[in-house]
């Protein structure tokens, strides 16, 4: 009977993951999605008239001009996979040192 609890309850978690996914779609139509950058950026040009960003980034620099949002993508899922990776590793040591029972 526990079995088909746990059943039951995977197949509730898989549909809330899927509507959790899908609903937004829906939800936002004609929403626009950018960068917390260039939304700061604005804010503050209406606030402050005339600013002018004192930074730009430093591939821009290199490059000469913008990189395409693939490579910003790009960039951005190495730079979380990295991070995924490191977290699970540690995670990953620590469980199997309590299981092996160093961790007193």
């Amino acid at each position: 009977m526990e079995k088909k609890s746990n059943k039951k309850l995977v197949i509730f978690l898989i549909i809330l993951c899927v509507l959790i996914a899908i609903v937004p779609l829906f939800a936002l139509k004609g929403a626009e999605f950018g960068g917390s950058d260039d939304g700061a950026g604005e804010i503050v040009g209406t606030i402050v008239e005339g600013y002018e960003p004192w930074a730009t980034p430093l591939l821009e620099n290199i490059l000469g001009g913008e990189l395409p949002g693939e490579v910003e993508s790009l960039i951005f899922c190495t730079q979380t996979g990295i991070g995924v990776g490191i977290v699970a590793f540690f995670l990953g040591r620590f469980v199997q040192r309590k299981k092996d029972g160093k961790d007193q």
